[in-house]
């Protein structure tokens, strides 16, 4: 399922100032989003119920994230842009844990498209479910 992502101006300050960054990029009519902005934009306008995470099944109170990473297919989006997004489920395996049991990962992959349907942003997310305490 695809969902659109309003890049506000506002939005972009709270998050650089959040950070404490002051880079002036992040300024202004123009701005530009920081890198990580995608994630929590991602997650505020994500559809309730709609990750794919939650087909997998894993155990909420179990579940850790493991790693983040971005790939800019061009310049980063602008305030005033809005991008559709499409969420869909990557690779999944599993692990022996250190302490016993296995370990569940999967990859999250999301994309952000423009208004022209060009790939500007792709996010990857890893995560994964720790294993069971034997009782």
């Amino acid at each position: 399922m695809a969902y659109e992502i309003p890049i506000e101006r506002g939005k972009i300050r709270e998050f650089a100032r959040a950070t404490r960054t002051r880079n002036a990029a992040y300024e202004g009519v123009n701005a530009v989003i920081p890198p990580t902005f995608l994630t929590t934009a991602r997650l505020a306008w994500e559809p309730a119920g709609e990750s794919p995470v939650q087909a997998l099944g894993f155990e909420l109170a179990r579940v850790l994230h493991g790693e983040e990473e971005y790939e800019f297919h061009g310049p980063p989006p602008r305030a005033g842009q809005t991008l559709t997004v499409t969420t869909r489920l990557g690779d999944t395996w599993e692990k022996e844990g250190r302490r016993g049991g296995a370990m569940r990962f999967a990859k999250v992959v999301t994309e952000f498209c423009d208004e022209s349907g060009t790939l500007v942003a792709t996010q990857t997310s890893t995560v994964l479910e720790t294993a069971k305490k034997e009782a």
